[in-house]
């Protein structure tokens, strides 16, 4: 894949770049690991000013970039202002709270005591240089929530960002040199999917970080483990949306549709399976597809556009074969399923109903704004439809009753649970998923720790 910008709005290539050459990455690579040896020992208040000050310059470039960004992979404009504020956002929380998050511990006196030690406590050191393998959909969150944590513990950052972004992706280089961080703190590597490998195996790299398909995150995970590396993975998603007889309908059906349709349905953490219970499944499917068909589809410059174009024809293609696929399984349209005439990498807001196991659909993510639809019979029945899946990432259960709460709470096979509203990333809370959503957290102090080396230190008597 070359490494461009590709209008999706128009198919237009808007520029191209040359991948770097072995000589150029292994420059990279010296300056990354002789930064870090003195970045390392910077304060936490030095690297809050630093981190404060990126946020500042982020919070002024919120028009620009976002342009960049609809211009690269098609976000609506709007949302993409927000992914800008959203990221300032977490690199000012983690400036005011990395110090408290990795301060020492100090271990019960009596286990001190007991390990014939004076003193005992638990220090978090940063590992050095991380390779983060990052994707397009959300192409400056993904990355500064990977970026913000890791230098404010000290690491210093390598950013292999996906060949449809570059532009975004020296930007956020640019970014980080401006406020200031030393040089080498935070690079950009333009190359090319195959040059990672060679990359993660080297002995300057300590750790790697991969936001992406399952395939990647096999890949990465298995070279690192190979090496003997942290790796930390956030892959796919086809998280459930169940929806109880208690449930308000009309606000679950308002909240749903952004749930699916954010970033024109490329998230990893958009509901896609909305499983509603028999009582209430044609009342929710007809509000559901009503506001779904409403949706305004169009130029994603356009201040009022709610879904743009997909970022690539070959996304495009593959959900239009998954539609495809469904309905020649029995699935029913209720609104959408057809590919649009002209221009663009646009897809219609889809509402299929009567899905079945045997379709592609139930078993693979679909990556675009195309719900599934589920009747369950009773609330074991949702159970079971919501884990039977291969993913694991978030789930969104709408009820009023705590019993119910409690047991889904329980019982649903995800990293986050949501209650009453959507899945959305926080930087006070961990972000991850289990099964083939992958391992790891992300945000907050179980983010921060990720890459840390979590030390000892004994004191004898």
């Amino acid at each position: 894949m070359p490494i461009a910008t590709v209008n999706p709005a128009n198919g237009e290539t808007l520029r191209t770049y040359q991948a770097l050459g072995e000589e150029e990455i292994e420059r990279r690579l010296r300056l990354a690991e002789a930064t870090f040896r003195t970045y390392r020992t910077t304060s936490f208040d030095e690297r809050a000013r630093l981190m404060r000050r990126a946020a500042d310059l982020l919070q002024e470039d919120q028009r620009e970039i976002g342009r960049v960004i609809t211009t690269e992979m098609g976000k609506p404009v709007a949302q993409a202002r927000a992914e800008a504020a959203k990221c300032a956002k977490a690199m000012r929380w983690y400036a005011d709270h990395a110090a408290e998050l990795l301060a020492d511990e100090e271990p019960d006196p009596a286990d001190v005591k007991d390990s014939g030690a004076s003193r005992a406590l638990v220090r978090y050191r940063p590992l050095g240089p991380v390779l983060a393998v990052m994707p397009w959909n959300f192409p400056l969150w993904q990355v500064i929530r990977f970026a913000a944590p890791a230098l404010m513990a000290g690491n210093v950052g390598l950013l292999k960002h996906a060949s449809n972004v570059p532009q975004t992706a020296l930007y956020l280089e640019d970014l980080f040199h401006r406020a200031g961080f030393p040089e080498g703190c935070f690079q950009t590597l333009l190359v090319g999917s195959a040059a990672i490998d060679d990359i993660l195996r080297d002995e300057r790299v300590r750790a790697a970080t991969l936001t992406g398909s399952e395939p990647a995150g096999r890949a990465v995970a298995s070279t690192a483990g190979e090496m003997i590396k942290k790796t930390v993975l956030e892959l796919g998603g086809s998280d459930p949306f169940v929806v109880m007889p208690s449930a308000d309908l009309d606000r679950a059906a308002e909240v749903a549709v952004n749930a699916r349709v954010q970033n024109t349905g490329q998230s990893c953490i958009a509901a896609k399976r909305f499983i509603v219970h028999a009582d209430v499944y044609d009342a929710f499917a007809e509000r559901f597809t009503a506001r779904m068909r409403a949706l305004k589809v169009g130029d994603p410059m356009e201040e009022d556009t709610e879904v743009g174009p997909l970022s690539s024809e070959r996304g495009r293609d593959d959900l239009v074969e998954l539609v495809d696929d469904a309905v020649r399984g029995g699935a029913t349209v209720l609104c959408g399923g057809e590919r649009p005439d002209g221009p663009g990498f646009y897809y219609p807001p889809t509402v299929l109903a009567g899905i079945t196991r045997e379709m592609r659909i139930h078993r693979e993510e679909a990556f675009g704004p195309v719900a599934t639809l589920y009747r369950a019979a009773d609330l074991d029945e949702a159970v079971l439809i919501a884990n039977d899946t291969d993913f694991g990432l978030s789930s969104n259960v709408w009820t009023r009753d705590e019993a119910e709460v409690d047991r889904f709470v329980r019982d649903l096979e995800a990293g986050s649970v949501y209650i009453n509203g959507m899945t959305a990333s926080h930087p006070a809370f961990p972000f991850g998923g289990v099964k083939r959503s992958g391992y790891g957290r992300e945000l907050s102090g179980h983010g921060i720790r990720e890459f840390c080396n979590i030390t000892t230190v004994w004191h004898g008597a």
